[in-house]
């Protein structure tokens, strides 16, 4: 590589060439989808004792009491767990045969993004005494996806012999997801499945302000009965005493750094916007496979919702993974339209600013300073 300096007085790009988004076409079989059903890398360590709760609110330090209580009455509960007791440590023991138990089966953390649901949930995935292969971890998307390659049967089946089932952002997007997960998650409560949810919104208000068809609301009354409530208020810890959005590099700040970075990818943000359109968002996190960076050009307001919500779902996989994103354009905090933010999806799109916000701030450390 020449040691000569550009006009800009950044150093030349390297001749290696980056890796590509637009250029990989991902093919997941079914036995990967379930494999991965396991708190994401991101979560592979957080415990509740590395939980730090807000001082300030008192609710997230009765969020942890509550589900360390919620992981010991697991203890040899379950399905395949022999005798079962209450969730919470209450009633007497039945036998595996016996009929489940009356009431809640789950627990729902309810509250904004960034206050620290997932890692609340990936420490209950932790703390629940199993193997891992009798408990899941997927988002709600990712269990959708599950039903989809594997078939309704299959995945009740699949599922049926696990102690946890952990689904983290439950989101309600139409009626037939709605019927779909609550007609699952109804036969695995009768199969003694405890369950456990995230979601910016209670149980009984999903699909509010999107959908207000008799039949779609009242499955989600029926949902909402599966689990006890948790609200965990507090602000997004994420952008606690921390700026708002980092400033955009430059077009060659970025490209300079995908080459200079082993593992990174450099896509322009219009032409990866086309190809999220082409996969299928179950193979998002196999599209992310092996990324040490996501390096954008072109950052632009997204054009549509459809457009939106898949790249909603590649910031969630982005992030799970910890991948770093250094981009050019426009800041991410400006990528969805005032009608988006405003809409039914609006959380959605808040959680996609504050995950990507997150990553820009991890990938300022990968730009050289000239």
């Amino acid at each position: 590589m020449s040691s000569s300096t550009s006009a800009s007085g950044l150093a030349p790009i390297a001749d290696a060439a980056p890796l590509s988004l637009c250029a990989r076409e991902p093919h997941v079989p079914a036995d990967r989808l379930v494999a991965e059903m396991v708190p994401p890398p991101r979560f592979d360590s957080v415990r509740f004792s590395t939980y730090i709760p807000d001082p300030n609110q008192p609710s997230q330090t009765e969020a942890v009491q509550v589900l360390e209580s919620f992981a010991a009455g697991l203890d040899g509960a379950g399905a395949g767990g022999g005798a079962k007791r209450g969730l919470f440590g209450f009633g007497k023991a039945k036998a595996r045969a016996a009929k489940a138990p009356a009431g809640p089966r789950g627990v729902y953390l309810d509250g904004g993004y960034g206050v620290g649901k997932t890692h609340l949930l990936a420490s209950l995935w932790h703390a629940t005494a199993a193997e891992p292969e009798k408990k899941a971890f997927g988002t709600f998307v990712e269990l959708t996806n599950l039903v989809g390659a594997l078939g309704f049967q299959q995945t009740v089946q699949t599922l049926s012999g696990h102690r946890l089932l952990c689904i983290d952002e439950f989101e309600l997007d139409d009626p037939g997801d709605t019927v779909l997960v609550s007609t699952l998650l109804g036969k695995l409560v009768d199969a003694g499945v405890a369950l456990a949810a995230t979601s910016n919104t209670l149980p009984g208000k999903l699909g509010e302000g999107r959908f207000a068809a008799a039949d779609f609301l009242r499955e989600i009354q029926g949902l909402s009965a599966h689990f006890r409530t948790l609200r965990i208020d507090g602000e997004d810890y994420r952008h606690r005493g921390l700026p708002e959005a980092p400033a955009p590099f430059t077009d060659e700040q970025v490209r300079r750094t995908a080459h200079a970075t082993a593992g990174a990818s450099l896509d322009a943000f219009p032409q990866l916007l086309e190809h999220l359109a082409k996969v299928h968002p179950s193979r998002y996190g196999a599209l992310t496979d092996g990324l040490k960076a996501v390096c954008l050009t072109d950052v632009r307001p997204v054009p549509d919702q459809s457009t939106a919500l898949r790249l909603v779902v590649l910031a969630d996989r982005l992030y799970d993974r910890e991948v770093p994103v250094l981009a050019s354009g426009l800041p991410f905090d400006q990528l969805f339209s005032e009608e988006m933010l405003n809409g039914g999806y609006r959380k959605k799109y808040f959680r996609a600013i504050s995950r990507l916000t997150a990553l820009a701030r991890d990938a300022k450390g990968l730009v050289e300073k000239p």
